[in-house]
């Protein structure tokens, strides 16, 4: 797999439409990861109810979400290589339906235990399938019209940790636990039957060589990727960074990472993730804004309905009722986001974005227990606004000047700096807001404690403003040899993703 460092130059596209293939494909992929999206987040109302039903502590039954997480972090790394090694519909299809197969055995779960093992089957099935949703679309798209295409695809992932808590209240409001995982089988069905439909066959051709597994590289970033973010999720339930159970994990998880790293660097596109790719500057820059993008989005995710429920009293169904604005200004500001992101570059859109993120959570820096809720919500729809504008271009940024086969490369690097930003974000916040509501008494003094975590949220979103002007702006349109528009030739090669301008 070449690792060079020079971006082929294709033009996002110069007509702003979208391959109509490239829409049926992207659909087909959708449908099935929605099972996904949503099944990482729905059960973050259900924990009480599971341990409820299943006679388990509450210690106990937060492995239920845990233990898919890891597995999930365990399976990411191999994405890239079985693509290469099986084909992109056929691995598509089998994880899928591993996914499915761990959801049918989780709704059939009978105690505790068995419910966070069948929870692993679905991580790994989960695992596959983010980065590859991601790659299969990028290198069907093949560098035209990318921020359009980003907007759709990218969708569910940014929709589910807001929509999610509150289809887990409904379920939990019409039924019980058990259809959190049967509410999976519908969109796995439907998913697996348009994937044999619509996915093209891209089995590699017989004979041709087949790419060696990574073994040590695998050995060292999987583990080393799970305990770290294992011990950041001890810090919630614990007194903060400084005991056993979150350093022990994350000390260790450190260790297998750099030494994947040191291992691997040299290696580039012979290790199971190319790290070379970080050299290029639109990598290393939306990799930086990605990481600091999950710490706004999934840290806040933390903050924001524990405000719901511990200041203002309110149930699970009603935080997550509440939170539904910022679900709408997400939705509604990607379609402008991905055109923008097409026509000006991935650079001032993430300015804007990151810019609207911040200021639409200051306000609730000042909150109180008697804030109308009419306001925030209103300051929330804001905030999705901005989430929309932030995220589409930090994910087309990634892959601007790569070639097709460094793509999968990208798909998981972005998926793990996210998720690693993710959990650094919840473990921060969780520890500032312990210390701000130590002691506190009153309605009054949990509104301030929550404040001052806002603040901190705050402040990280704001690191990434400046750090937007590092992505690129817009993509060069070179005129090809003999007279033709790059354009031309390259729509005929289908090769890589644009270059940017400097």
């Amino acid at each position: 797999m070449s690792t060079s460092t020079d971006p082929v130059s294709v033009p996002q596209g110069d007509s702003g439409t979208v391959d109509p293939a490239v829409w049926r494909l992207a659909f087909t992929i959708i449908v099935g990861a929605m099972a996904v999206v949503f099944d990482t987040t729905i059960l973050s109302v259900a924990l009480h109810d599971l341990a409820a039903d299943l006679h388990a502590s509450l210690s106990t039954i937060q492995w239920v979400s845990t233990g898919y997480l890891l597995a999930m972090f365990v399976t990411i790394p191999l994405a890239g290589w079985a693509q290469a090694r099986f084909g992109g519909k056929r691995l598509w299809i089998a994880a899928l339906g591993v996914f499915g197969l761990g959801s049918v055995l989780c709704a059939l779960a009978w105690n505790a235990p068995s419910l966070i093992g069948f929870r692993v089957v679905q991580g790994i099935g989960g695992g596959i399938m983010m980065p590859l949703m991601t790659t299969l679309i990028m290198q069907a798209a093949k560098g035209r019209n990318i921020g359009k295409v980003m907007a759709t695809i990218t969708l569910p992932v940014a929709l589910g940790p807001i929509l999610g808590p509150v289809l887990g209240g409904i379920i939990l409001g019409l039924g019980d636990w058990h259809w959190l995982f049967l509410v999976n089988i519908p969109f796995c069905a439907v998913g697996f039957w348009l994937a044999l439909r619509n996915l093209p066959d891209d089995r590699p051709a017989p004979g041709a060589p087949r790419p060696r597994l990574d073994t040590v590289g695998l050995l060292l970033l999987s583990p080393g990727a799970a305990a770290v973010i294992y011990g950041l999720s001890q810090v919630e339930g614990d007194a903060g960074f400084a005991s056993t159970r979150v350093l022990a994990p994350l000390v260790a998880g450190l260790l297998l990472v750099t030494a994947f790293i040191r291992r691997s660097w040299p290696r580039a596109a012979d290790a199971i993730v190319d790290l070379k790719l970080f050299r290029h500057r639109n990598v290393s820059a939306s990799g930086v804004l990605a990481f600091l993008s999950g710490v706004t989005l999934y840290g806040a995710m933390l903050l924001l309905p524990l405000y719901f429920q511990q200041v203002e009293g309110r149930d699970a169904l009603d935080a997550g009722l509440l939170l539904v604005p910022q679900g709408v200004g997400t939705l509604l500001s990607r379609s402008v986001a991905g055109k923008y992101t097409d026509t000006v570059g991935p650079r001032w859109v993430a300015f804007a974005g990151f810019t609207v993120v911040a200021l639409g959570t200051v306000p609730f820096a000042f909150v109180t227990g008697s804030t109308s809720d009419i306001l925030l919500m209103a300051v929330l729809f804001v905030r999705g606004i901005g989430m929309g504008g932030a995220t589409i271009p930090l994910t087309s940024a990634m892959y601007v000047g790569l070639k097709p086969a460094e793509v999968p490369h990208a798909s998981i690097l972005q998926r793990v700096v996210q998720q690693l930003g993710g959990s650094v974000g919840t473990a921060a916040l969780a520890v500032v807001l312990q210390h701000a509501l130590a002691g506190a008494r009153t309605r009054a003094d949990l509104a301030d404690g929550f404040g001052t975590a806002f603040w901190w949220a705050t402040a990280f979103t704001a690191v990434g403003i400046p750090l937007t002007l590092l992505l690129p702006g817009r993509t060069r349109t070179p005129a090809a040899p003999g007279g033709k528009s790059a354009d031309a030739g390259n729509r005929a090669a289908g090769e890589g993703v644009p270059a940017p301008r400097p």
